[in-house]
């Protein structure tokens, strides 16, 4: 079977940085990955590799059976993504930038009335439908970011931190949202920090430490009757604790 996503060998190196160091990396169609790792562990960069937005220094990598190198648009076609960082069109509404991007995606315009309207109410946002994204809050725009992901029915969907900046309510809705898509057989790619999101939503796990996979398959695997967090931790290894020495003087 064709894998939603493969990454063979990649590395990136950003001066004295090796961000990435010949990862391999398979992810299969209709399964949710979670990619956890300790800040600087590069899994921003292997994000932005595996979707085309930056280029590996070495590797391969294919989306659904296209090389993200040779065959852009076939990718582009099949994937959604929500990238860290995102900047949107400020003033552009939030319906304004579905339909624009529905429309250039060359989706008939019904459909992409029909898609708007329902993904502003899953996510909660047809109140902020008319509202200008310039005037969004951070968590208003990481609900859009992901309604503009999802607008096309990518077969792959890849995240970045998708749960920053939610409240605890919107962040149950998008949780639903993405088991719904890859119970529809679609695959989900999810870097996060929130460990509590990664063990209750994904059945796959990839922990990255300084630009390598060090653990990845089945997430009740990789845990191995262990809470996530305590796993992760004795793989990245926690140093120490030190405390302040001035604290009640």
């Amino acid at each position: 079977m064709t894998a939603a996503l493969e990454l063979t060998g990649v590395s990136r190196r950003f001066g004295a940085t090796q961000a990435l160091d010949g990862v391999d990396l398979r992810v299969e169609p209709g399964s949710f990955l979670g990619l956890v790792g300790p800040n600087g562990a590069g899994k921003t960069t292997l994000v932005s590799i595996a979707v085309g937005l930056l280029r590996p220094d070495a590797g391969s990598v294919r989306v659904c059976g296209h090389d993200v190198r040779e065959d852009p648009e076939s990718v582009k076609a099949v994937v959604g993504v929500l990238p860290d960082g995102l900047g949107l069109p400020g003033r552009l509404t939030g319906r304004e930038l579905l339909t624009y991007l529905g429309l250039l995606r060359g989706l008939p315009a019904a459909v992409v009335t029909r898609r708007t309207d329902e993904l502003l109410a899953v996510l909660d946002l047809d109140r902020a439908g008319h509202t200008l994204i310039a005037d969004y809050s951070a968590g208003m725009t990481k609900k859009i970011g992901l309604a503009a992901a999802l607008l096309h029915d990518p077969r792959l969907l890849v995240l970045d931190e998708p749960l920053e900046a939610v409240d605890p309510v919107s962040a149950m809705a998008i949780r639903a949202l993405l088991q719904d898509v890859v119970a529809a057989g679609g695959t989900v790619v999810c870097s996060s920090h929130v460990m509590a999101l990664v063990e209750q939503v994904c059945d796959h796990v990839a922990v990255l430490v300084a630009g390598r996979v060090v653990a990845v398959g089945p997430t009740e695997v990789v845990r191995d009757g262990h809470p996530l967090e305590e796993t992760f931790a004795s793989l990245v290894g926690v140093p120490a604790r030190r405390r302040l020495s001035w604290l009640g003087s």
